[in-house]
């Protein structure tokens, strides 16, 4: 695998086509197209069908609004990217002045990120720290070392990271995070339904990821019953094309709540309660 990996890639590239869209792009990343390298493109037309191109957009928004209404109506002004991969907001969006941006990530991903940011003579609209860090062992620490304060109200954001984990990680993740936040501390996180994991209608873009060694292994079709089993209340619960996550743009139909077995991604705002 190289240093960035595939799936940061493939929405590195997914965010440079919506920043390129001609008048109604929901955000503009200027240095998605760089991040993309080598495969980012290849890897996109080779998983692009089904929604994709639409969900990453929906989802960049989602999450970028999701953000600043966080760091605009309370006092949280500790920010944490889990798995931040190639993400950008830390130099896109805008930032009160005492903001803190923690990227935690691999060792290679972030020295590659950093040398092509240098590059790009990108500037950061926050303090940004760098987390060198495994987060399939003890990470926390290596966050704390950095200036992470676990005694002060956090914003963890988790984008595209749940379905590449089983269950059982998944919940322990959300477990860690919560293990490190103080009263107030929210939460920004992506999820798919089981059923569209068994959707037949989803085969080949999962068939490519698992020959790719990237596999989507977790879904759940109530978010907010596996988010509460870990301390965490959901606050804002939507799928792409409703209200507030991309109405007019999804190429779907939002399917009621209660009709059963239909394919679903959730974007979700939480906060943490407690167990």
């Amino acid at each position: 695998m190289e240093a960035v990996s595939y799936t940061a890639q493939w929405t590195a590239a997914a965010r440079a086509v919506e920043s390129e869209r001609d008048g109604d792009a929901l955000f503009t990343d200027p240095f998605a197209r760089e991040l993309a390298a080598p495969r980012g493109f290849e890897l996109l037309d080779r998983y692009g069908g089904g929604g994709l191109l639409p969900f990453i957009a929906i989802r960049t928004k989602y999450f970028d609004d999701a953000i600043e209404s966080v760091l605009r109506d309370t006092a949280v002004d500790q920010i944490v990217l889990v798995a931040a991969g190639m993400d950008t907001r830390a130099f896109r969006l805008t930032w009160p002045e005492h903001a803190t941006v923690h990227e935690v990530d691999h060792d290679a991903l972030i020295d590659e990120k950093r040398a092509r940011l240098g590059r790009l003579n990108a500037t950061a609209r926050a303090e940004r720290r760098e987390v060198k860090a495994d987060l399939a062992g003890d990470w926390l620490p290596a966050l704390t070392a950095a200036g992470f304060d676990a005694a002060r109200p956090t914003l963890w954001v988790t984008e595209g990271l749940m379905f590449f984990l089983a269950e059982d990680q998944a919940a322990g993740l959300l477990r860690t995070l919560g293990s490190a936040s103080a009263p107030g501390s929210r939460l920004v996180v992506d999820f798919v339904s089981t059923a569209l994991l068994r959707s037949p209608f989803s085969q080949t873009f999962l068939k490519g990821l698992r020959e790719d060694g990237t596999p989507w292994r977790f879904g759940t079709d109530e978010p907010e019953d596996f988010l509460a089993a870990t301390g965490w209340k959901a606050r804002d619960v939507k799928e792409p094309g409703e209200p507030g996550a991309g109405a007019g743009r999804w190429p779907y139909k939002v399917q009621p709540r209660d009709r059963r077995g239909a394919s679903r991604s959730w974007l979700v705002r939480a906060e943490y309660v407690g167990e």
